[in-house]
């Protein structure tokens, strides 16, 4: 689908061809060609991709052979019509025409095609809902996948990684033997391991933050002052303040050092196998 619009972007980059087709139809089919075809179906791809992992609950297959096939058809129907359209001289933004232009006959296509799309794109809509409460339960890695987020749960808990693991190529799951990760670590509280900059020697271990609402909140103030910024100049010392301080919420310490604890030893081992991931 993309590279169908990206020929008809090659197209309508050469001038005398572009002084034809300018404003018309041909131009809607080849935007709707680059959008839906390099964003909206890689999005629901993601979708589906990642919905085991987001949901813990694998989405029906049968349901999405049958959106796919909506989708796929009902996009094609609606949108290549137009090029011809356009072609033909059928300008955009128009609401109306004459029906001695002959356009009426790849407009009732087009139309057909946007009812089937509108289909494929509701059944996927009911398979994801339906799939939140009824679908199959997920494994950790259903896709047999090679990246870190399937070494966790389906769905990961909020902390991801209670060790966090060891990587050493782009393709950790598929590399022989068990995952590594950090050791060393402690048991009671979520710490990771700081390493040097320039040799990733060991150097200390940091106490990972909790959920908290602060970073929302720290975002929604700063939204708010930018937007108000447009009004008046008194939205930027407020805003700044009203920023200052929760972040010095977000920033306040919580989890000290246990009176009598020892710090990292740069000499403890540092990985050791992960089981069961």
């Amino acid at each position: 689908i993309f590279v169908v619009g990206g020929l008809s972007g090659v197209m309508v980059a050469m001038v005398p061809f572009d002084w034809q087709v300018h404003d018309t139809y041909f131009i809607v089919a080849h935007l709707h060609y680059v959008l839906i075809g390099g964003s909206v179906f890689p999005l629901i791809g993601a979708v589906i991709y990642w919905f085991p992992k987001m949901t813990g609950r694998m989405m029906s297959e049968r349901l999405g052979h049958i959106s796919f096939w909506l989708t796929f058809i009902g996009f094609n129907v609606t949108f290549f019509p137009m090029h011809q359209l356009g072609l033909a001289g059928m300008p955009r933004r128009v609401y109306t025409y004459l029906p001695e232009t002959g356009w009426g006959t790849l407009n009732l296509v087009a139309t057909i095609g946007a009812g089937v799309l509108g289909l494929g794109i509701l059944s996927f809509v009911v398979n994801a809902l339906w799939s939140l409460r009824f679908g199959a339960v997920a494994e950790s890695d259903p896709w047999k996948a090679d990246t870190l987020e399937w070494s966790t749960t389906s769905p990961p808990p909020v902390y991801n990684f209670l060790h966090p693991p060891v990587v050493s190529s782009t393709e950790p799951l598929w590399d022989e033997g068990e995952l590594a990760r950090v050791a060393g670590l402690a048991a009671d509280k979520r710490e990771i391991l700081i390493t040097r900059v320039l040799d990733a020697e060991p150097d200390h271990l940091d106490v990972m933050p909790s959920p908290a609402v602060w970073p929302f909140l720290t975002a929604l103030a700063t939204s708010v002052m930018f937007i108000a910024m447009m009004f008046t100049p008194w939205a930027f010392p407020i805003g700044m303040t009203a920023v200052a301080i929760v972040a010095i919420g977000w920033f306040w310490p919580t989890t000290p050092r246990k009176e009598g604890e020892e710090p990292y030893d740069p000499g403890t081992p540092v990985t050791e196998a992960a089981h069961g991931h």
